[in-house]
């Protein structure tokens, strides 16, 4: 394929699907990573898409659109890791905790150390995966309609069973965070993160600074009646005082 042509191939690929990874253009081109990069830095420098980490957004790109969660792991993936580090220092011996679906609660699971009988319940299918060998903790999987977009089990079978289950944290992902506001793209996986914020002792948010004055299709939560924002250092002071005004913030180091 000449040059021009993979140019042309991928402009209409993210234009297509708004948001598009490095790895699924390797895969569909057949060509080097070097090669997708150099051709994205290329079309950005030149003002037809919007570069981001992993990948490339469209200029046209519909916020209205969820990603995969295959294409989430590949966005933001040094933020995310850095949170998921500083989320996983708050578990201590003994505790129940949620742990709601999201990428970035996947990476936390896998820095889960030096902590005994911990009791983790979820509705992510990722994070059931992630967990099931760790011998440090003692796993349930809550079932329902599933979810395959995010890998939740979502519904009344999942929403009766969460409702029964009382927790020391939550530990919740997010696709948006704007003002007070705390939104995903589904409104059946925020009501099952709703009930198990409601139900949990201290209710922690990890979102990528990129989520922040971010909108989404449903809101499920309010800022202010969350413990604790885990977020990047690079959230920027102007940022970091206006989210102040409704919870903790914790920056990563």
């Amino acid at each position: 394929m000449l040059k021009k042509e993979r140019l042309l191939t991928i402009l209409e690929t993210v234009n297509q699907r708004g948001i598009v990874t490095v790895t699924d253009l390797i895969e569909n081109l057949k060509v080097s990573d070097m090669t997708i990069r150099r051709d994205l830095d290329e079309l950005t420098k030149s003002g037809k898409l919007i570069r981001i980490h992993g990948g490339a957004q469209s200029i046209q790109s519909d916020a209205s659109t969820e990603l995969s969660h295959n294409e989430k792991k590949e966005i933001h993936i040094q933020e995310k890791i850095a949170i998921a580090q500083k989320a996983a220092t708050l578990m201590k011996n003994k505790d129940t905790i949620y742990v709601g679906p999201g990428t970035t609660l996947e990476l936390m699971c896998k820095y889960i150390e030096g902590v005994q009988d911990l009791r983790i319940v979820t509705n992510s299918l990722p994070i059931f995966e992630t967990l099931k060998d760790n011998e440090q903790v003692d796993l349930i999987l809550i079932g329902g309609a599933y979810r395959e977009r995010s890998g939740a089990f979502i519904g009344g079978l999942t929403n009766t069973m969460l409702s029964q289950f009382k927790f020391d944290y939550a530990f919740i992902g997010v696709n948006g965070i704007h003002s007070d506001s705390i939104m995903t793209a589904n409104l059946e996986e925020g009501d099952s993160q709703r009930i198990a914020l409601n139900n949990a002792q201290q209710k922690i948010i990890v979102a990528d600074y990129h989520k922040l004055n971010k909108d989404d299709f449903y809101k499920f939560y309010d800022l202010y009646d969350i413990d604790c924002l885990i977020t990047n250092k690079e959230i920027g002071k102007e940022k970091l005082k206006h989210y102040q005004q409704f919870t903790t913030i914790v920056v990563t180091d």
